[in-house]
């Protein structure tokens, strides 16, 4: 997993850094969220600079900083200089309080890594799923992937506080259920939440893998600090996860971002289906492009990036393709972009990641007066849901006071994901 220098911290992208107010129960837990993420951002610091940062009285800070002493998610770790007096003591978040499991479930491979609760991943696991792709497969494929990373780690099962998975397919996170994943088997309104719960015993959350994509890029990605966006994954198939004003947006039935059924001109106007592929997906994405070149090249099989290579080198019939991809890309891009007034576009996948591509349709969207959104590759090196994963499970950690919650946790789950979502 590609290493990131002085990762941004997760917590700061859940809401406010100040304290919300409330009744004096809410207000200290807010208070001892408010103070962590400080500590997060600027540690080491003392009290001191708590108080002078935080905005709260110093009674409050000390009391709110003994708490997480005891709880051991602040540690001090000696002095600092001193101006004159006696040397103010340094406080540090111990990331090593506990850990969080991200998980991407793709059409092949299940990935997993494990991270500290300052989201440094200690290491990380794949394995393919070959020919069975069940949601019990899946679930066990998960579990040996989470037992390995906490053997190999020495990472007692207990301090694992939130596991987090992404699914190719709609998924309705509130309910924790996959409702539709073509391109695996038997995954028809699959309450994976649930199963992942009963076999790993680990508070879990489950969302779209290319949602999962959209906060990756957002948290340590190509859009930091951009609130409206699609991140636009293009492999086999091809998915959209949306920001807007800085959230995820899922839609009136958890489908937003299922552009591979979006109508494009030129392609045909079957009604969407979750029984099959959408005609922009059979047009642009990796699968498509490689049954059309079979076809037309009279079995020569090849792959969408080595077409797309072969287009950079000057072929003309690659050449073709690669145009044909990139205007029904451009279209769609230009769509979205009237709808949603994007600054920012992330292509993503094995096939969108190609800078061929990313030219060819960069060209095209330098046509239009307005509605042209910067377009970059993503630079996360395909690792971009597994961060997703990873800061999705993060929040929810954080949501629930860094406590190891019961697998099933009813209405203090669904207030955790009000506040993240």
């Amino acid at each position: 997993m590609k290493p990131i220098k002085n990762l941004p911290s997760p917590y700061s992208l859940i809401s406010s850094d100040r304290p919300a107010p409330g009744g004096p129960p809410r207000m200290r837990q807010a208070n001892v969220r408010h103070l962590l993420r400080l500590l997060h951002r600027h540690a080491p610091c003392s009290r001191a600079d708590l108080v002078r940062r935080s905005g709260l009285t110093a009674p409050t800070v000390s009391a709110a900083v003994g708490s997480l002493q005891r709880r051991d998610l602040v540690t001090a770790i000696g002095n600092g200089s001193s101006s004159g007096g006696r040397p103010p003591g340094l406080l540090e978040f111990n990331a090593r309080h506990g850990y969080v499991v991200g998980a991407d479930i793709g059409g092949s491979t299940v990935r997993l890594a494990l991270a500290d609760l300052s989201g440094a991943v200690l290491g990380r696991w794949s394995a393919p799923l070959r020919a069975e792709r069940s949601p019990k497969a899946v679930i066990e494929k998960v579990w040996a992937g989470i037992s390995h990373l906490c053997q190999q780690h020495k990472v007692p099962l207990k301090k694992i506080l939130q596991l987090a998975a992404g699914a190719p397919g709609i998924t309705d996170v509130t309910a924790g259920r996959v409702l539709s994943a073509p391109n695996l088997v038997g995954w028809n309104d699959v309450r994976f939440r649930d199963l992942l719960e009963e076999k790993t015993h680990i508070p879990a959350t489950v969302e779209n893998d290319v949602n999962l994509g959209a906060l990756g890029e957002s948290w340590c990605g190509a859009a930091q600090n951009v609130a409206n966006f699609v991140f636009l994954s293009i492999g086999t198939g091809i998915g959209a996860g949306i920001v807007l004003n800085g959230v995820l947006h899922h839609g009136a039935t958890w489908s937003a971002g299922e552009v591979g059924y979006l109508m494009i001109p030129g392609l045909p106007d079957d009604p969407p289906s979750t029984d099959r592929p959408g005609a922009f997906e059979s047009a642009v994405g990796g699968h498509g492009i490689e049954e059309s070149w079979l076809t037309e090249m009279s079995g020569t099989a090849l792959r969408a990036t080595d077409i797309f290579d072969l287009a950079a080198a000057g072929n003309r019939k690659a050449r073709e393709f690669l145009n044909r991809a990139a205007g029904h890309l451009a279209m769609a891009v230009t769509n979205l972009s009237l709808v949603l007034d994007l600054s920012l576009v992330v292509l993503s996948g094995g096939t969108g990641g190609h800078p061929a591509l990313l030219q060819a349709v960069q060209r095209r969207l330098e046509r239009n007066q307005f509605a042209r959104p910067t377009l970059v590759l993503s630079d996360l090196n395909g690792e971009a849901q597994l961060y997703g994963a990873i800061c999705l499970a993060l929040r929810m950690a954080e949501a629930q006071g860094f406590r190891r919650r019961p697998a099933r946790i009813g209405n203090k789950r669904q207030a955790a994901l009000a506040e993240i979502y």
